[in-house]
């Protein structure tokens, strides 16, 4: 394997880590789900799932389900990126699980050129979609 690819496989590995690691501060039950964005080797963002500023950190009703105004990791992410001085345009997205059908949209818009992931979302129209777009995607399994 070429020296750079391998060098790329192990940061991409290390920032999918950190992604997972991040997830943990999710208060959601159901899943947890941690995002970096990396931009020139630099980490310009990071986000989890959870409830909006200013709501109660319960991620799910009575039900068990996922409340309909719980932020994806990425959204969260992303959103961070536009209240800075920072710019997506050409960064990477790590995330703990592939993007639903909406990110996928807001990951495509924001510039974002590469995304690296660990787990598969149960619908895979959001990485599809991003592939259609330019985008391009890896998944990597195996985080040990």
């Amino acid at each position: 394997m070429d020296t750079n690819l391998q060098k790329q496989e192990q940061y991409d590995i290390a920032y999918l880590r950190m992604a997972k690691e991040w997830s943990k501060l999710s208060y959601c039950n159901r899943k947890q789900v941690g995002a970096l964005i990396v931009k020139d080797k630099m980490i310009i963002s990071d986000g989890y799932n959870g409830t909006p500023t200013g709501f109660e950190n319960i991620c799910e009703d009575e039900d068990g389900d996922t409340k309909w105004y719980v932020l994806h990791a990425e959204a969260n992410a992303i959103l961070k990126v536009a209240s800075s001085t920072q710019s997506c345009n050409g960064a990477t997205l790590y995330i703990t699980m592939s993007p639903c059908q909406q990110c996928s949209k807001l990951i495509h818009q924001a510039g974002i050129k590469r995304l690296v992931y660990h787990q598969e979302y149960k619908d895979n129209s959001g990485v599809k979609f991003l592939e259609k777009a330019g985008v391009t995607i890896t998944h990597i399994n195996d985080l040990e």
